[in-house]
């Protein structure tokens, strides 16, 4: 089917998914075959739009609509059962962020992928983590793919311009809550940090986690975190996010033996030692002096093109060719939601979590807290503005 039209069908009409109709409709190799809400009037409005047909659940518009694939923008619980659902079925699935609230539901839906494909060995998952095609994350992979800093000692990533007021989290029904949402800023705004942070460093072995709880807002979910990670070769990470400071800072450094990479305010820079850090330690006749070092400030291509359509684009190639590369493979999306939820799990432990984790020891304190939860839901209308199904 290769240079064919795909067709693709999209599920939840929220934020995201309005985002994604936007570029979709302007891509010559997709067909828009149908559009899916649980709000009938959204799918109506959404389906005049764009010239297609409404669907007001997910299994009418895989039995009646002919997709060959489906773009699923759905809150986050419902991720596993729509993308199940579509393997059963041997449609094409690309999911958003984060793949699912907890590993156990991100192993049912990886599970039923390889189940399906073995009756559709061209059958394609994707995930939706376009800031892996940002010019700045994809410069430090390739100099930490390349080695120039050698063996890694620490990566320590502050991200705190997540900044959100309380009418954001009143905003929708959903939101902040155990039941709705399955948690606060890790489930929400940082799964693409915590992809970030596997996909340059890799999967830690041992976490500690420390999680506040509605600190800020009046939520009941985390709205800050420190996690502290501890990884096989030696490297520790800090991973420190919040939605309750302004103005934030975004700064990543990455140390290694050679040196040290800074990632903040759009500018790279990669203070270069002159030897190895760890042969200067242990040969150094000085007992305070410095390795020498050097500035560089590394060059990067920002006009570079990045963002979900390249995500999109990769997906639907791969669709149309019968396989082929993409930007981030469906079943990755655990590793980045087992650092976040053994983050979380280490919190309300308050012990260390040895990786692989504890999936049911896990799911099971979601479950306690949905039970016990006694937290009532405000939700405030925001005038002129859609935020009742947004993600992010």
């Amino acid at each position: 089917m290769q240079n064919q039209k795909v067709k693709l069908g999209v599920v939840g009409l929220g934020g995201m998914g309005k985002s994604h109709l936007r570029y979709l409709s302007k891509m010559d190799s997709v067909e828009i075959v149908g559009v899916c809400d649980v709000v009938a009037e959204e799918a109506d409005k959404v389906a005049a739009n764009y010239q297609t047909t409404s669907y007001y659940s997910h299994a009418e518009l895989f039995e009646k609509s002919g997709l060959e694939a489906v773009l699923i923008a759905v809150p986050h619980y419902d991720h596993t059962t729509v993308s199940i659902d579509a393997f059963h079925l041997g449609i094409h699935v690309l999911c958003e962020k984060p793949i699912a609230v907890h590993v156990n539901d991100a192993k049912k839906m990886i599970a039923a992928y390889e189940q399906a494909k073995e009756r559709k060995p061209e059958l394609i998952f994707g995930i939706m983590f376009q800031e892996r095609t940002l010019p700045f994350h994809k410069k430090i992979k390739d100099i930490l793919d390349g080695g120039e800093l050698g063996k890694l000692i620490r990566a320590t990533w502050i991200n705190t311009k997540w900044f959100r007021s309380q009418l954001y989290y009143d905003s929708g029904d959903w939101r902040a809550t155990w039941a709705g949402e399955g948690g606060g800023i890790l489930t929400n705004q940082c799964p693409h940090n915590l992809d970030l942070y596997q996909w340059l460093f890799g999967v830690p072995s041992r976490i500690n986690g420390f999680a506040h709880i509605g600190k800020y807002h009046d939520i009941e979910v985390e709205d800050e975190v420190t996690g502290y990670f501890e990884h096989e070769n030696g490297m520790v990470g800090h991973f420190i996010v919040t939605t309750a400071e302004t103005p934030g800072s975004n700064r990543m450094e990455v140390v290694g033996e050679f040196g040290k990479l800074v990632y903040e305010d759009e500018k790279l820079v990669f203070y270069r030692t002159r030897e190895s850090m760890l042969k200067f330690i242990k040969e150094s006749q000085s007992r305070m002096g410095n390795v020498e070092n050097w500035y560089t400030e590394i060059p990067v291509d920002t006009n570079a093109p990045s963002g979900h359509r390249i995500v999109m684009e990769k997906f639907i190639a791969a669709v149309q060719n019968g396989g082929g590369e993409l930007i981030a493979y469906g079943p990755e999306g655990i590793n980045g939601l087992t650092i976040g939820n053994a983050i979380m799990l280490s919190s309300f432990t308050d012990q260390t979590v040895t990786l692989p984790m504890d999936g049911d020891a896990y799911e099971q304190k979601l479950q306690e807290l949905i039970q016990s939860s006694k937290y009532v839901k405000k939700t405030r209308s925001v005038e002129g503005t859609d935020l009742t199904f947004t993600k992010g």
